[in-house]
């Protein structure tokens, strides 16, 4: 085996590689809006279909099969090339956003997002594995921050164009404002997309891999997304769930072991860099959307503030997130060093969660403000430079399974984050509600808990209202506070990467046998 280095081709021009870094935008931003764009039309758009019982299953769906999918575009994108699995993906999410568009009840609806997120796994993942094949590390970090960047912005604009097109337009249209992206974006890999090919020709799929990996995945999801809330964490279902992950995930190791082509190598493993940083996204990502996905409710429910201004409130982290990602981006390409970032970003979400969970009703707006702007620079600075840390720790021929994984780690730590905060913020908001109220009138007059909303809690006498706002500050800001130590250990860890000279060219492991010569 020998190694080749590649020089920019005449497609890979400047001009080139903007061209096709536009249309590589717009399939991220496919797949970034896909999971904000719904959140202001949920309640419409299960009211219509007369699915409130299901809505939980209109995320998870995505969810579900997105994460299951990018390690299997990730392995099939390096045996054949980028190029067919990006076209694949786009076509398919727009065939699962037709057919969401067009849903006529929610079993429908659900299938639909189980389309999209078939697509939607691959765009991400290849996305960034095909900036890795046309851009030398050390130029790459722009372009991470530039990606990063779009997330931040799809965060901020999915809700609000959500609710616009929701409210002047349809919900449908939340699933139609796919289809022109996706063409943009269909048209760019179909003429722009000149890249090498797989390495092999005759790929030989790693089919037990896959299974079990989708299986113990799809377990470990539906326990994140089921416990506490449709079953007891305790119940029989949540248990088997929890039994057949562990089952299926020794059974995958098994197969990977003797997989000619592992969708997974275990050797990936071995790679301390790697290692390092797919841990440390993982226990981000709890940390992330453990808190991201309950502040909007937390401010409504404690500040008294409406659905628009709670969203408002969050832009100060969503702008952030766009400042750094695009400064930490620019100086990786500027100076080559970057060791320092994650750690940095690390202390900052450390500080952030520390703050917000330190506050009460009393906090001013303001200082939660700068706190979640603090969270949001720490999350600019840290998540891409970590798949670009991941990306320089291999070769071009297996970087797309390498970024998968990173990925898959961290889209796992956020199913979890999500899934286990807003069980336990649940739990605790009922007991703590239910052990303030005194008996009878103010009980009363509160109701079911499950019930409350922001207008109702307005709505209540002073003394039961107090109860009520503080105790869904007493609910959720022991948790934010008990998330800040898996920051820590993202802070530690990340202190243990060795930092790598960020490479000058795109080097690719080029085998010597009949089928690299015919390639070749």
């Amino acid at each position: 085996m020998t190694t080749t280095t590649i020089r920019p081709r005449s497609h890979e021009t400047r001009r080139g590689i903007i061209l096709l870094f536009i249309g590589l935008v717009l399939a991220m931003l496919l797949a970034a809006l896909s999971q904000t764009v719904l959140s202001a039309a949920m309640p419409t758009m299960v009211g219509e279909l007369g699915g409130v019982d299901q809505m939980l299953w209109v995320m998870t769906a995505y969810i579900l099969a997105s994460t299951i999918m990018m390690p299997i575009y990730g392995k099939m994108s390096d045996l054949i090339g980028r190029k067919g699995p990006m076209i694949f993906a786009i076509v398919t999410f727009m065939a699962g956003s037709v057919v969401g568009a067009l849903a006529p009840d929610m079993t429908v609806l659900i299938v639909a997002r189980i389309v999209q997120g078939l697509g939607g796994g691959g765009l991400i993942i290849l996305s960034q594995a095909i900036i890795a094949d046309v851009i030398p590390a050390r130029e790459r970090g722009k372009y991470m921050g530039i990606i990063g960047a779009v997330f931040a912005v799809s965060s901020v604009a999915g809700p609000l164009l959500g609710g616009w097109l929701t409210e002047e337009v349809d919900w449908r249209w939340t699933f139609w404002l796919n289809i022109p992206l996706g063409l943009l974006a269909l048209t760019a890999a179909l003429t722009l997309l000149h890249l090498p090919k797989g390495t092999t020709s005759r790929p030989k799929i790693d089919v037990l891999g896959m299974m079990t990996l989708a299986g113990a995945t799809a377990c470990l999801i539906l326990v994140a997304s089921w416990g506490g809330n449709d079953f007891e964490w305790t119940s029989p279902v949540i248990l088997s769930l929890i039994a057949a992950t562990v089952v299926l995930a020794v059974l995958f190791v098994l197969a990977e072991r003797r997989a000619a082509e592992p969708i997974m190598p275990l050797g990936m493993f071995h790679e301390r860099n790697f290692v390092l940083a797919t841990v440390a996204g993982l226990l981000i990502g709890v940390a992330m959307f453990g808190a991201i996905g309950y502040l909007p409710t937390y401010l409504q429910m404690t500040f008294g503030q409406d659905a628009t201004t709670a969203g408002i409130l969050m832009v100060p982290m969503m702008g952030m997130m766009l400042v750094t990602s695009l400064l930490s981006g620019w100086l990786v390409s500027r100076y080559g060093r970057y060791k320092w970032m994650p750690i940095a970003g690390a202390l900052f979400i450390v500080v952030a969660l520390v703050l917000l969970g330190l506050m009460t009703p009393e906090t001013p707006l303001w200082r939660f403000c700068i706190d979640v702007g603090l969270l949001g620079a720490g999350l600019g600075v840290n998540m891409q430079i970590l798949v670009l840390i991941v990306q320089n720790s291999f070769p071009n021929r297996i970087v797309g399974t390498a970024t998968a994984a990173n990925n898959f780690f961290r889209q796992i730590g956020a199913s979890l984050g999500s899934a286990v905060i807003g069980s336990l913020f649940a739990l605790r908001l009922v007991n703590i509600i239910s052990e303030r109220l005194p008996a009878g009138a103010a009980a009363a007059q509160v109701g079911e808990v499950a019930s409350l909303t922001p207008h109702s809690v307005l709505e209540l006498p002073a003394a039961a209202r107090d109860i009520v706002v503080h105790g869904y500050n007493d609910a959720l800001t022991p948790l934010l506070l008990g998330m800040a130590p898996l920051a820590v250990a993202a802070f530690i860890l990340l202190c243990f990467i060795k930092e790598v000279p960020l490479k000058t060219t795109i080097e690719r492991d080029v085998v010597h046998d009949r089928v690299g010569e015919r390639q070749g």
